[in-house]
């Protein structure tokens, strides 16, 4: 079948961020995939693990590579939404309120820890993240394109978090769980520290700059010229419709589900090469767009049953095109 010509460039562009970024992050492959994918695909991404395997250092280095701004907050419980949003503040040589902007006006920003602050700060980033911009004291103002919000959270069984609420958990297009590395990967971890490697100073490593948000934003106009057939729409369809009817799941996937999942099966369609998606496509990314998404019952729980495996029998429950 015939590709589109700017195909191989954008794969090329993928192959080469992701080569960068694993000369910082080790043993985390298929989570740079998946975050690249999110990336070309425009969706916010939701980086879930214990501390210390590289969340937060994955987003910084992406930034570096993305050569875009970058901005960086540390939730804490006593955080307010000003201090995400901005604030207005009195001039006493104009004598007219100002608005000071805060670090939500940026192209990346990481939201660390995310759910360590209760939910009314939380929701501070829901119009930000659905429609790239703020309402601030009667005013809407926009985001510059391009923005994503790159959270981390830990597991919620962790001492001191605040499960996030589902509206905001709807607008993250991937939840991605990150593992710790295997011993291989770690070992070359520790050989990079004596060798020098310091992950407080990414400067030492001289990432290469790949993109830019002119190129950013040229790559997701070309993600919106990959094929869908209709049999695939009505595959994706078939498995988040899947997700309303089960007694085992409470809360289903929304129709903003269903969208991100077309989305990223264009985007790693496009990275792998091929400018139509196939059903392979949605069954590897379903787990990843939907985890967060669906609530289980509590019978479901008691069971032992999870969203992953859920999801994971809904995909061989159902019809594949051919």
């Amino acid at each position: 079948m015939e590709q589109l010509t700017y195909t191989s460039k954008t794969a090329e562009l993928a192959s080469k961020i992701k080569a960068e970024l694993s000369r910082v992050i080790l043993g985390q492959d298929e989570a740079l995939g998946l975050l690249l994918v999110c990336l070309f695909s425009g969706g916010h991404v939701l980086l879930e693990g214990v501390p210390g395997l590289g969340k937060t250092l994955a987003v910084r280095a992406l930034a570096r590579v993305s050569s875009v701004p970058f901005c960086r907050i540390q939730f804490t419980p006593d955080m307010m939404p000003s201090d995400i949003i901005g604030t207005s503040v009195f001039n006493m040589k104009t004598s007219e309120f100002e608005f000071r902007r805060g670090p939500l006006f940026t192209s990346f920003l990481l939201a660390d820890e995310i759910n360590r602050t209760p939910p009314k700060t939380q929701s501070a980033l829901l119009e930000a993240m659905e429609e790239g911009r703020v309402s601030v004291d009667g005013n809407s103002i926009g985001l510059e394109p391009p923005f994503m919000v790159f959270a981390t959270q830990n597991p919620v069984e962790y001492e001191g978090t605040y499960p996030l609420p589902e509206a905001q958990l709807d607008r993250f297009m991937m939840k991605i769980m990150i593992s710790y590395p295997d011993v291989t990967n770690e070992k070359h971890l520790l050989s990079s520290y004596l060798s020098g490697f310091d992950a407080k100073n990414l400067d030492s490593m001289q990432l290469l700059s790949l993109l830019t948000p002119e190129l950013l934003l040229e790559c997701r106009r070309e993600i919106g010229e990959v094929r869908v057939d209709d049999s695939i729409l009505s595959y994706i369809l078939a498995v988040t419709d899947a997700t309303r009817r089960l007694r085992t799941i409470t809360l289903g996937a929304s129709p903003r589900a269903s969208i991100a999942l077309m989305q990223t099966a264009r985007a790693i369609a496009l990275m792998d090469g091929r400018d139509f998606v196939i059903p392979e496509d949605v069954q590897y990314l379903a787990p990843h767009v939907l985890r967060h998404r669906v609530v289980l019952s509590s019978e479901a729980e008691m069971d032992g049953l999870t969203t992953d495996k859920v999801i994971s029998q809904i995909i061989m429950s159902t019809v594949v095109p051919k």
